[in-house]
């Protein structure tokens, strides 16, 4: 692949999920285009991500045809550096690309008040 191709990306991410936000912030490093496919609010990408990747757990992201079932924004970033579809690059991202979301941020993003008990 020469260096001015962008490689093909269809990611299958959460809106809000720590995880989905690590591979959001890969591809910005990197300026790759990608479709950001929503698995939150639209069953059928979420029932195309169950077909391609043959499990239930996100993110997947599909580069040039190969399915990356399960991953996080490190592990896409290795394989893409490893394939030489991207060079290795010194750019800061915005957010940790190796991690899902806190308790706290779980319960804010389905509305729910943390509760707090005193002993």
């Amino acid at each position: 692949m020469s260096n001015t191709a962008k490689p093909k990306i269809i990611a299958y991410l959460k809106p809000h999920c720590g995880w989905s936000r690590g591979v959001r912030a890969v591809m910005e490093k990197y300026n790759l285009p990608f479709e950001d496919r929503d698995i939150w609010n639209d069953i059928h990408q979420r029932v195309e991500m169950i077909q391609k990747s043959g499990q239930e757990l996100s993110p997947c992201v599909e580069i040039n045809g190969k399915m990356l079932a399960d991953v996080s924004g490190d592990e896409v970033e290795a394989w893409m550096l490893e394939q030489k579809l991207v060079q290795p690059s010194g750019g800061q991202v915005a957010v940790p690309t190796d991690r899902g979301c806190s308790d706290e941020e779980h319960a804010a993003q389905r509305g729910e008040i943390p509760v707090h008990f005193k002993g």
